[in-house]
């Protein structure tokens, strides 16, 4: 069996960060038990990680060629390995393991992804006289027992299995596409691509760790169906990111929309790619007292890349909103839904500072990272930061309300990149005022669906979609909404918490002028 890893990269270290790897010279049963327990625990939602037995190592680097392992202990170790998983540790867990050949000596490398039932305890001694057991996690490159705090940390954030580890019982295996799954693999360098073609999707996905259930039940995860299916959404409805480029700012009349569905890699990565040869221009201006010319960006790519990529990692793919990145000439906008968890302080994430002690989507951000696509240790923002530094633009703000429903990141444009931005964008403001055109005989008509709707009830937006008949909450619909709102003929019903959950929408007391003018009343 070959692992979703390449050998190489996990030999040097390059692409698997050092608190997901362990390197072992031989097999010391004891310290393997306990540095799998603490990747099944997983405290920081990495991913698990890796236990290479046979491979020595020095100042964290692995020492080559190996030490390796006799041919006749490997049965014998594989064996007790999966013993572990019935009797000692608790719930049952068994890691995945595969035998390479280095250099002529055999190594046993053990894939232990983080559980789906944590938190996992193991005994503390092989000792047939010892009954104590315990927590394992990870600290940085070592594996330590959990007491304390850390021990109340874990079972208070591994308790429950993210909903993106969960199995999909809407769904059967057959919808993972075996086509994506051997592009990622090939992507990352995966050894497993070379029998990939000889698997079933089940065997695969279970090596890929995201098939479960018994062999009666097999079902995909949801992790799955975002990452290797072509339609997502039809299982997670409204997973899209959504561009939307105003020209005249967002209460103007004029606007462009673009929207990005599919597998989540390629969503992301299609709708980077739009923004960056639509929306990203360099400046550059030459000063007559020095050689040096003065270069920038109106908006610089990686602070773009590190926002949409942070909202993809963390929106909730069970709340039916889009992520939603809002351009003008003033300012670059990704709004996501819900906002970050109430471990973090929104002082220490303005100042970079924010250290996420849950997160959201774990097996998300692992494929993530081995796409290269973030690091998902709480470097986005840091990186957003930096990002606009450098370029010399102003600080990006970062908002959120209360009850931590939505989370926006806005990017300033660069000051003196505003009369160039305006140029650049001319020949989308023209297609763009045809587009606004066509959308406002459009929005008058769905404006008077809402009014008529609103006219038996108050109505939450998803209600709204509903009463409508349509299939997600489209752009369209909440400029109407909006248009309604700003023109006083529709109110909150909590006007103090605009954002809450349970916030409706109803007629004003212009309710006599509606019926008039909308109505037909």
């Amino acid at each position: 069996m070959n692992l979703p890893i390449n050998i190489n990269d996990l030999l040097t270290v390059r692409t698997v960060e050092w608190e997901r790897l362990e390197f072992k010279g031989g097999w010391n049963p004891e310290d393997v038990l306990h540095t799998m327990c603490a990747f099944a625990n997983d405290v920081h939602n990495l991913g698990g990680g890796y236990i290479v037995i046979g491979i020595e190592e020095k100042n964290g680097s692995s020492l080559l060629p190996p030490k390796g392992i006799p041919t006749s202990q490997i049965d014998k170790i594989q064996k007790e390995i999966l013993n572990f998983g019935h009797h000692a540790i608790q719930p049952s867990y068994h890691p995945l393991t595969a035998r390479y050949q280095i250099s002529g000596k055999n190594i046993l490398v053990l894939w232990a992804p983080g559980g789906e039932t944590r938190p996992y305890k193991a005994k503390v001694s092989l000792s047939k006289k010892s009954k104590e057991w315990g927590y394992f996690i990870r600290k940085q490159s070592s594996t330590v027992r959990a007491k304390g705090a850390d021990e109340r940390d874990l079972i208070r954030l591994a308790n429950t299995v993210p909903f993106d580890d969960r199995y999909n019982q809407s769904a059967t295996v057959k919808y993972l596409s075996q086509r994506l799954m051997e592009e990622f693999l090939r992507e990352v360098g995966s050894d497993l691509l070379k029998e990939a073609k000889n698997l079933s999707i089940e065997v695969l996905g279970r090596q890929m760790n995201i098939v479960g259930g018994s062999s009666e039940s097999v079902f995909p995860k949801n992790v799955g169906l975002l990452f290797f299916n072509e339609q997502p959404d039809r299982f997670f409805p409204v997973t899209q990111i959504d561009v939307v480029w105003f020209p005249d700012g967002p209460g103007g009349d004029r606007f462009e929309e673009k929207i990005f569905k599919g597998p989540l890699s390629r969503m992301t990565r299609d709708a980077l790619a739009y923004i960056q040869r639509t929306f990203l221009k360099e400046t550059v201006i030459k000063h007559p007292n020095r050689a040096q010319a003065e270069r920038f960006w109106n908006f610089p790519y990686a602070a773009i890349e590190e926002a949409i990529v942070n909202a993809v990692y963390h929106r909730s793919y069970e709340v039916r909103e889009p992520i939603e990145v809002r351009i003008t000439t003033e300012d670059f906008v990704v709004l996501s839904f819900p906002g970050p968890d109430r471990s973090i302080r929104m002082e220490n994430l303005r100042a970079g500072k924010a250290v996420s002690r849950c997160y959201r989507n774990r097996r998300i951000g692992e494929f993530l990272k081995e796409l290269d696509m973030t690091e998902g240790r709480s470097t986005g923002i840091p990186k957003i930061l930096r990002a606009m530094k450098n370029n010399g633009s102003p600080k990006p703000e970062f908002e959120t309300d209360d009850d931590r429903l939505h989370f926006l990141i806005r990017l300033p444009i660069h000051p003196k990149a505003k009369k160039s931005t305006v140029e650049k964008l001319g020949t989308q403001q023209e297609s763009g005022a045809r587009s606004g055109a066509q959308s406002g005989a459009q929005s008058g008509a769905q404006s008077k669906q809402i009014l008529h709707a609103l006219a038996k009830s108050p109505l939450s937006m998803l209600e709204i979609v509903h009463a409508l008949k349509l299939k997600s909450k489209t752009g369209s619909l909440k400029r109407a909404v909006n248009e309604l709102l700003s023109e006083n003929y529709i109110e909150y019903t909590i006007p103090e918490k605009p954002n809450s959950r349970l916030q409706k929408y109803r007629l004003t007391e212009k309710n006599e002028k509606i019926k008039k003018v909308f109505l037909g009343g």
